[in-house]
């Protein structure tokens, strides 16, 4: 540990923060050679020292073999062999998913719902762990952990906060960008630390500046040169990198050894687990056996203890691999393929020992490959499919395990890598089926792109050359994909060649009908398919995954209509739905349209902490794309505030429709009606709100003639949906069209009645309080603006708030000047706190909190800690009063 004092210093500081109760997590980056190892020994080491009292922390260690990289769930099960006894105190759906991908108990059928289950499995699993013991999670070589294992680690690592867990990552300094931890980064050694070092190792000072200047500071090279002493190469003018200079010093040691050791080292490298039975085997074919590698052990190159044989460093069995015949290399991988006990190892060796196509052992591949996706590894599913369909002979059999790579691939979150392998199966693809499936898996690209147009367009082209099944499913998704992107045509096109099929579909054809301007035949099918859920909600506890798929059809539906409060219910069910089954990659969709509903219905913080989890979530399972798209409720919520700032940042990665309508909602706030006119004129065609807000923009640009037309389509989408607030909305726009009372006292009575939409009540309040005062009826209008301004304020909406002030003002009312009221008390409360202090509130105790949230009871109780000062409380006894409170304020 020669100059790493700062290095220990931050693991010390990570220890320390474990033993008190707090998680954290650091990765540690660097160039082969520079201490990453070093470094995590050090870590274990300390965990260990119980010094002035700490308490001795139980450490769970994995290293990355590069050979177990296709072996789903390969790191994970080292990490976790020594605790599986704790597996089945865990939450019964968190044991099984990890019963099933380590391979635990017979007949354990449960499966990973999505490629996320794990994470939130092993999440648990250590939270419960350091709830008896601080502990520590050391991960080295993480490059080469299996994919499955390192997506579950990285999750685990970003949602813990309060256990009592550290975890310390190690890898090469090209690999695992943006995981969103803090990292450490091991410099190279200045020439002091590098003198002691050379010195403690005995090498004469007279050699130091020269073997300094060949290793540059890198510590493996240091004591590998060291140890080369007077025979160390000169490096010449261009020398090559420090880890090939270390590798061909690995080479010339290698070369040294006598043949039969040399091919015992092939075979431990080519095998790579260190699985010494297996290897064993592999060497009997080739009559060499364990004694054959006593002189590498000699030459500390390889460590034979107990079942294994071990490198001293990865460097050393890249060069005992690299450097053997490749002729004798196939041979190797043919003797350990026989000599295997696993499948996945056989396979692996089959398929390096394969030097032209062949089916059998593409086909063994496969079968892997599919064992893998049904663990939800998909990045390993991936890459055993692209084996299989190089070495796979027939045209059609290549592309059809190319496309199933591809859309692993997507799974895993690649939508690069899957248009690219979609492309190259094309290549291969004659059967028209096979091309429609292929064509799903671009479409699903294009969409992840951000270009639903195009997605659709390719599912509906397509969708002809598909099974009825297959094509219903495809156009179902074009016409979502068409409806989001505003290209109604293709929603249209989608529902024609669904009915041509005998396949007609509710929503599609709901949604066709109002895309062509039918509201009145459109509309009520919407309707339909929304009560038909509601009620096999109700009668259905235990919904199977397609009713789950209709259910997320009429939360859509629900939107396009604007029922709120149906769109509220189906989209809590279904959260809840996303969270008890671990479907963490559907949830941040979910709570977008969750969100976005609890805007309309005025519970803009609620909607504040389901976008903070949404996104949160996102960023925890890298589902870095379209956080723009989730973050649009807020821009909402910020244009209603008047907050221009903060809109423009919210929507920087927004789709165009959705930039649109905020910002034409910020501009209308602000007074900016013509720049208002222009955007909603740009986004009506797909958005009945904004055909609204278009009348009044129209109005007060002093363009009323452009007004008429959104008027009476929005009245005909009105009275189709039987929304009341929306009528109440479309009688507005004619009152403020009109310039008459009639209309105005008939929406203010629906709103009344009817309740729903704050902010749409409060600006029937704002205009009907301006015209009665400017009708000289001063004393009338005090009432609907006092109404108005107390939504407005409880709303922040303050350029609104402002404007009824004014009015008041003109009204001769003394309190229009008043302060704002006093902010909701919750309002002290971070998003994830005013989660949890929900859920406390209505009984739900911490360990069920945590499931629904994907967080452990520790963080919860931390949650609860913090949130109490804030509300002025001491126990959970008290929360139901504080939000009864919160609850009457915002009424």
């Amino acid at each position: 540990m020669y100059g790493r004092e700062a290095e220990q210093a931050e693991i010390d500081r990570l220890l320390a923060d474990a033993r008190a109760g707090r998680s954290g997590a650091l990765l540690v980056r660097g160039e082969a050679g520079i201490g990453k190892s070093a470094l995590l020994g050090y870590a274990e080491r300390a965990a260990a020292d119980a010094g002035d009292g700490a308490p001795r922390m139980r450490v769970l260690r994995a290293t990355g073999v590069e050979a177990e990289q296709d072996i789903p769930f390969a790191g994970l099960h080292q990490l976790l062999w020594p605790v599986q006894d704790r597996i089945d105190a865990l939450p019964p759906v968190h044991a099984r998913t990890l019963q099933a991908v380590l391979g635990l108990g017979a007949g354990v059928e449960c499966r990973p719902s999505d490629r996320f289950g794990a994470g939130l499995a092993l999440l648990t699993l250590l939270a419960d762990l350091a709830d008896r013991q601080p502990l520590l999670c050391l991960v080295d070589d993480l490059q080469w952990i299996d994919r499955g294992t390192s997506e579950a680690l990285l999750f685990a690592a970003r949602r813990l906060a309060a256990e009592g867990v550290a975890m310390l990552f190690a890898t090469r300094e090209e690999t695992f960008g943006g995981t969103g931890l803090p990292e450490l980064r091991p410099r190279r050694l200045a020439r002091a630390d590098a003198g002691r070092l050379l010195a403690d190792r005995g090498l004469p000072a007279a050699l130091h500046d020269r073997v300094f200047r060949e290793s540059a500071g890198n510590p493996l090279a240091l004591i590998e040169f060291a140890a080369a002493g007077r025979g160390l190469p000169d490096g010449g003018v261009t020398p090559l990198p420090v880890a090939d200079r270390v590798l061909a010093s690995f080479r010339a040691q290698i070369a040294a050894l006598p043949e039969r050791a040399r091919l015992m080292l092939l075979i431990a490298a080519a095998e790579g687990r260190g699985y010494m039975p297996t290897q064993l085997g592999a060497a009997q074919r080739f009559g060499v056996d364990l004694s054959d590698l006593a002189a590498a052990e000699q030459a500390r190159l390889v460590e034979v203890t107990g079942g294994s044989i071990t490198f001293r460093h990865p460097l050393v069995r890249a060069a005992a691999y690299q450097d053997a015949p490749s002729a004798l290399r196939v041979e190797v991988h043919r003797a350990l393929a026989e000599a295997a006990d696993d499948p996945s190892c056989r396979a692996r060796h089959r398929a390096s020992a394969a030097v032209t196509p062949d089916e059998s052992v593409a086909a063994e591949l496969e079968t892997q490959a599919a064992r893998a996706a049904e663990l939800a590894d998909f990045d390993t599913a991936a890459s055993l499919y692209r084996q299989a369909a190089w070495l796979t002979p027939d045209r059609p059999g290549r592309a059809r395990r190319l496309r199933h790579a591809a859309s692993a691939v997507l799974r895993a979150g690649h939508a690069e890598a899957a248009l690219s392998l979609a492309a190259e199966a094309e290549q291969y693809a004659g059967d028209p089926a096979e091309r429609a499936r292929l064509a799903s898996v671009r479409a699903a690209v294009e969409f992840e792109r951000g270009d639903p147009c195009s997605a659709a367009r390719l599912l509906v082209e397509h969708a002809a050359g598909a099974a009825p099944a297959e094509a219903r499913t495809m156009l179902r998704t074009a016409a979502t994909y068409a409806w989001t992107t505003g290209e109604l045509a293709g929603v249209r096109d989608a529902a024609e060649r669904l009915r041509a099929l005998g396949r007609p579909d509710k929503a599609v054809d709901g949604m066709a009908l109002v895309a062509a301007g039918d509201h009145e035949a459109g509309l009520p099918l919407l309707t339909e398919l929304i009560a038909e859920v509601r009620a096999a909600e109700a009668s259905s506890p235990a919904p199977d995954a397609a009713f789950a798929d209709r259910r997320m059809e009429a939360v859509h539906a629900g939107l396009i209509v604007g029922d709120d409060e149906a769109t509220l219910e189906l989209a809590a069910a279904h959260a809840a739905y996303c969270r008890a089954g671990g479907l963490l990659g559907s949830l941040p969709g979910v709570l977008r349209a969750q969100a976005q509903a609890q805007v309309a219905a005025g519970l803009h913080r609620d909607a504040e902490s389901t976008v903070a989890e949404a996104v949160a979530l996102a960023r925890d399972i890298g589902l870095r794309r379209g956080t723009g798209l989730l973050r649009e409720p807020l821009a909402r919520i910020a244009a209603i505030e008047g907050d221009e700032q903060r809109v423009r940042e919210l929507l920087a990665d927004a789709p165009p429709d959705a930039a649109a309508y905020a910002l034409g909602l910020l501009d209308l706030g602000l007074g900016r009606h013509a720049d208002a006119l222009r955007r909603f004129e740009d986004v009506a065609h797909r958005m009945a709100a904004a055909e609204a807000d278009r009348v009044k923009a129209a109005v007060r640009a002093g363009d009323p003639d452009r007004a008429r037309e959104p008027l009476e389509r929005f009245q005909r989408w009105a009275q189709a949906g039987g929304q009341p607030w929306a009528l109440a909305v479309a009688a507005r726009c004619r009152a403020l069209l009109d310039d008459a009372e009639e209309p105005f006292a008939e929406a203010v009575r629906l709103h009344a009645e009817h309740g729903g939409r704050p902010f749409e009540r409060a600006r029937t309040q704002l205009l009907y309080g301006e015209w009665l005062r400017r009708s000289r009826r001063r004393s009338d209008a005090r009432a609907p603006l006092r109404s108005a301004l107390e939504t407005f304020e409880r709303l922040r909406a303050a350029p609104w708030a402002e404007r009824a002030r004014a009015e008041l003002r003109a009204t001769g009312d003394a309190g229009a000047t008043a302060p704002a009221a006093a902010p909701d008390v919750l309002d002290r409360l971070t998003p994830q706190e005013r989660q949890v202090v929900r859920l406390a509130a209505d009984g739900v105790s911490s360990r069920e909190i945590a499931a629904q949230l994907f967080l452990s009871p520790r963080t919860v109780e931390y949650h609860l800690y913090k949130a109490y000062p804030k509300l002025g409380v001491s126990s959970r006894r008290e929360l139901p009063r504080v939000l009864a409170a919160a609850g009457r304020a915002e009424s």
